[in-house]
């Protein structure tokens, strides 16, 4: 689907949605525009006039993963590179050593593919809010942030490679680790989760269990907190769940972003044809 961007006054938005405001402005996605309205190039000019560029003419662009919310780089853009992202949907940065622009993959094929473009409340720093292809790293790991500094704190000559992680990404590592640990020759030390590897009966009962645990706080009512628990406990169940089937939170997140253009009714027929 293109997308283009309709720049309005801020007093005109009647009918108008998914709109951000910029100043005295309001800029509106839409599907079509009509001939009245200005190029498109001239709303990307526009809106390129509204970042503070430094006195180089670069701003700093964050690449971040749209499902997992992972931040995956860090480089620099300048007017072009910026309005190479919004027009091919890839991130594209400048190269401050090459004096040249440079699109994310163009060499390893591991594009970042971009859903939308974030600017800070100041307008000097951009996220590219998109889908890696791969590895994001030219290490080959999955981001370029994967050296914890607590760690280098503590152990300043031994660097460890950890992947900076969310709360929901650190459980399904954490469990990964324990299934790994169920298959090996060293067992290591007893665990819940290994149990539940271990046995489909059992964790399926639990998964209805806490399912129905946490329907209970709303049929009686039951305080927020108690709630906040027993949902945890029935996304913890649930992602060993897919640890089993070796499906990613990630991918899970996925299917939800796909689904929020479509109705709740519309997703449930399609799935019935």
């Amino acid at each position: 689907m293109s997308i283009s961007l309709k720049v309005l006054p801020k007093n005109n938005i009647s009918g108008a949605s998914n709109f951000k405001r910029y100043n005295n402005v309001v800029v509106v996605c839409t599907k079509k525009y009509s001939h009245q309205h200005i190029s498109l190039q001239s709303k990307v000019d526009f809106l390129l006039d509204r970042v503070k560029w430094d006195d180089k003419g670069l701003a700093v662009a964050i690449a971040q993963n749209v499902d997992t919310g992972a931040v995956l780089m860090q480089g620099f853009a300048n007017r072009e590179a910026l309005s190479t992202t919004i027009s091919s949907r890839k991130a594209t940065f400048y190269s401050r050593s090459r004096s040249s622009l440079w699109t994310k993959g163009e060499t390893s094929n591991n594009f970042i593919n971009v859903f939308d473009v974030f600017l800070d409340c100041d307008r000097d720093s951009i996220i590219y809010l998109g889908k890696p292809d791969g590895p994001t790293c030219h290490t080959g790991a999955e981001t370029c942030y994967y050296t914890p500094v607590d760690e280098l704190l503590k152990n300043p000559g031994v660097e460890k490679n950890e992947l900076a992680l969310t709360t929901l990404y650190a459980l399904e590592s954490t469990i990964n680790q324990r299934k790994a640990e169920t298959s090996s020759s060293s067992n290591g030390k007893p665990s819940w989760t290994k149990r539940l590897l271990l046995d489909d009966k059992l964790l399926c009962s639990k998964i209805r269990e806490e399912a129905d645990e946490l329907c209970r706080t709303l049929e009686q009512n039951e305080d927020e907190g108690r709630t906040a628990s027993e949902m945890a406990d029935v996304l913890y169940h649930a992602m060993v769940l897919l640890s089993l089937r070796g499906v990613k939170i990630e991918e899970v997140m996925q299917v939800l972003r796909q689904r929020f253009s479509k109705s709740g009714i519309e997703e449930k027929n399609s799935r019935k044809s």
